[in-house]
């Protein structure tokens, strides 16, 4: 992490409390300005992660996961609440097993392996949460919402995006307006590469950081991997949804390659802003392949 932060003793006390021992501390923070994680460590390979929440919205919708949804991927196939506290957005999880494929050097049999996992485990979420009452809205609402944030993106990126990238975004946004209803899901909200677990030894995926998990449709949990790994993996693609159970249909493949574009457009105002070279990447290569006509 480029600012190392020191866990609050309050907090420590209070995780060694529920824990009933105190920890070895690591900060194994992001690196960015808003991400606070810390590793705990007991004896007997016993380890726990201490997370303040960057923003309360975030705490209450990983609360929520965890303590809902996330229990139907099975017990070491997501991170378990040990404890939380509203007061200072805090969360004490169980360690998932393995280590995040981003990490990892796999052969290509072995990655497919890992995102085929990956994408049941998704199929399992996606069926588990509660898409009633309020949540349903916000899920019926979800396209409509980010087609929304298509011009306040435009706006904030200002000259990064060519007046013809501006046009097509705006043209895809406005489709994503109009696409028929589309099948709706508790999704994990951040999943790709930096939040998939994968175990070699158990041969066995996990999914970690639920603090976008929120009530969308569901072709939306697949836009950060198709606009990343997939872009030169197609395998992986196939096996993520073969493991999902389900290809999409026409119209979330439409809706794929809108919301591709409001996500391109958010990489070129959040890349420069986080100074992160990556985000920004991202962002031009998905516009690239856009305009070029090839995004699948």
């Amino acid at each position: 992490m480029t600012n190392p932060t020191t866990s609050p003793p309050a907090l420590l006390t209070w995780a060694s409390r529920t824990l009933g021992a105190r920890p070895a501390v690591k900060d194994v923070s992001h690196p960015r300005e808003n991400s606070r994680v810390w590793r705990l460590d007991l004896p007997e390979a016993l380890r726990f992660y201490l997370k303040i929440s960057p923003k309360a919205v975030m705490y209450e919708r990983e609360t929520l996961a965890l303590r809902s949804a996330a229990p139907a991927l099975g017990a070491d196939c997501a991170p378990q609440l040990r404890a939380s506290s509203a007061e200072h957005l805090a969360l004490l999880l169980t360690a998932v097993p393995g280590r995040p494929l981003k990490q990892l050097e796999l052969s290509p049999v072995e990655e497919a392996r890992a995102h085929r996992h990956g994408g049941a485990l998704l199929a399992r979420l996606h069926a588990a949460g509660d898409l009633s009452g309020p949540r349903r809205a916000e899920a019926e609402q979800a396209l409509q919402a980010a087609a929304e944030g298509a011009d306040r993106h435009l706006a904030a990126a200002g000259d990064r995006l060519t007046a013809p990238q501006q046009k097509l975004v705006r043209q895809l946004a406005e489709e994503l307006r109009n696409l028929p209803p589309l099948p709706l899901a508790y999704i994990h909200g951040d999943a790709w590469d930096r939040n998939l677990m994968w175990s070699a030894a158990r041969q066995q995926a996990g999914w970690i950081d639920f603090e976008r998990s929120r009530a969308a449709t569901a072709v939306q949990d697949f836009v950060l991997m198709a606009c990343s790994t997939w872009t030169d993996r197609p395998d992986l693609r196939a096996a993520c949804l073969q493991g999902y159970g389900r290809n999409l249909t026409v119209e979330e493949q439409h809706a794929l390659k809108c919301l591709a574009a409001i996500d391109a457009v958010s990489c070129l105002v959040w890349g420069p802003k986080l100074d992160d070279p990556h985000v920004t990447a991202r962002g031009r290569r998905t516009l690239d392949r856009l305009m070029a006509g090839v995004f699948a």
